[in-house]
This record gives C-alpha cells, structure tokens and sequence, in this order.
C-alpha cells in the first residue's frame, strides 16, 4: 500500500503537470512529464526501482510516433502536441514485488485530460 500510494502521487504529478501547462497555454516536452513523476519517486527514496520511462506517445496501434514521457531512456525534448494522446505509468519495482499505476491522457489547445477512470485504491490480487 505504500508503494502504491507513491506511485499513485508520481502519477498524479506527471498528470497535473499536462493539465497545468495546457491551462496556461506553456509547451510541454515529453522530458518534463517523466521528471515529474520521477521527482517524486526519487524524493521518497525509490528513485533506483523506476527503471523505464514515465509514459510512451500513443497512436493508432498502441505506441506512437510522437513525443514519450521520457528522461531516462532517452532525454525526449519533443513537444506533446495538442490533439495527441499518450500513457503516463510511473512504477516502482522492488525485488520482490512491482507496482505500476497507467492512465492515458489527451490534450487540445487549452486542456488536458485523463481518458478513462483513474484508479485510486490499491486492489489486491
């Protein structure tokens, strides 16, 4: 639950980050999504176990062309333009277990959104 609970505010981060800039009307460049939720994970001491990117461009068969949620595999500096969808799914993975929180977000010219329901509860399998 704790994990979880670190990951979902990486999550969180990474998604109020888009909203914010989209309302304000700034750039956003694929790097600054992923130090967003990276920032997070790092300030509460699991900055080791978030081992890939941040989230991925998402186009007509799943991953796109366009910009990735990424400071870690690559430095990407390409702009998440308008109109554009892509994941946003920071994750911590420990030795002897992973946690992982995915929502897919949109934007238009003044807003961003997340496209379906955002998982707040850890469900136990």
């Amino acid at each position: 639950a704790e994990i979880f609970a670190i990951v979902r505010e990486a999550r969180d981060a990474a998604v109020n980050f888009v909203k914010q800039a989209q309302r304000e009307g700034r750039a956003i460049y694929g790097y600054e999504v992923d130090d967003a939720a990276r920032g997070v994970i790092a300030g509460r001491g699991y900055g080791e176990y978030f081992v890939h990117r941040t989230g991925h461009s998402i186009g007509e068969d799943v991953h796109g062309n366009g910009a990735n949620m990424d400071n870690f595999e690559t430095h990407d500096a390409r702009r998440v333009i308008p109109g554009t969808c892509f994941s946003v799914e920071p994750g911590i993975y420990l030795p002897e277990f992973g946690v992982r929180s995915e929502v897919d977000m949109m934007t238009s010219a003044d807003k961003a959104w997340v496209t379906g329901k955002i998982q707040q509860e850890l469900l136990r399998i």
